[in-house]
């Protein structure tokens, strides 16, 4: 597995395993222990997704020792707030079992946002997260919260894919050494998107899969990417992506097929409505 250094010097694995979906209780359990027998060594879950116990239990039924795998989590909507984000990490902690978390973000940029990056930051200097991040942030949620942040977010986990490239946030978070994360790389199983004829085309040159080619693509760029599976023989595709490089002229082909068009748009007032009101607990 590849690595990228994030702006605070750590190290994260290139690509990552995402449970967004699986549920918890035994499939989230079985799908992230086949992942990492796959040889994932990044796993991404959140408070959100409601499967971090699991996400633990496997971590830990594994064998492979704590300090080799990364994890991700994310504090919810429902736990911010400066007060509710210290209890909130606590129960991260608790449910995956861990003594640290790699790398924590705020899963939505919506409530006392500032109030919960304060506990984030504390818990850093606490030792119990070595990574804070940010999640589904634009360029005008940038600016609007990051003058009350101290400590710099690593990354900003967003939408992103071939259809999907977010060319300008990406400049924006370059100039601040901001690394992207893709949720949907794949674009959530978008059929235009695999049997997009460029693509295709470059799967059966190099004899890979579309989205062995799509992956590739999002590595080269930069991007930590965060593909989705059960399917154990799709994880072991996923991360077999390391033994052949596209060309820039390839990559520009690529970039080319940009729509500028995101499926979710996070300053959508509509979307700040329906993900306030989702409790993950009483």
């Amino acid at each position: 597995m590849k690595t990228f250094k994030l702006n605070n010097q750590e190290l994260i694995p290139a690509v990552g395993f995402g449970v967004f979906m699986i549920p918890n209780n035994g499939p989230t359990y079985e799908a992230t222990l086949a992942a990492l027998k796959a040889g994932y060594r990044h796993i991404d879950t959140a408070a959100g997704y409601m499967n971090e116990s699991d996400v633990g239990k496997a971590i830990k039924d594994s064998g492979i020792d704590r300090s080799e795998i990364f994890i991700t989590s994310k504090l919810w909507l429902q736990d911010y707030g400066y007060e509710n984000a210290k209890k909130g990490i606590e129960t991260s902690l608790r449910l995956l079992g861990v003594d640290y978390i790699d790398l924590y973000l705020l899963h939505q940029p919506y409530g006392d946002y500032l109030g919960a990056w304060s506990a984030l930051e504390e818990a850093v200097k606490e030792g119990k997260i070595k990574s804070i991040g940010i999640s589904n942030i634009t360029v005008n949620l940038w600016n609007k919260f990051k003058d009350g942040m101290n400590i710099m977010p690593v990354v900003n986990q967003v939408e992103f894919n071939p259809f999907t490239q977010q060319k300008e946030l990406r400049k924006v978070m370059d100039e601040n050494h901001i690394r992207l994360e893709a949720w949907y790389p794949l674009g959530h199983g978008n059929k235009a998107l695999l049997e997009n004829e460029t693509i295709v085309a470059l799967a059966n040159k190099y004899s890979k899969n579309a989205g062995q080619v799509i992956l590739r693509w999002i590595y080269q760029e930069g991007v930590i990417s965060l593909p989705k599976s059960t399917n154990p023989e799709r994880m072991r595709g996923n991360i077999d992506i390391f033994d052949f490089e596209l060309t820039d002229k390839e990559m520009e082909s690529i970039q080319a097929l940009d729509t500028g068009k995101p499926t979710h748009n996070p300053e959508d007032p509509a979307n700040e409505t329906r993900l306030m009101g989702l409790k993950i607990h009483d």
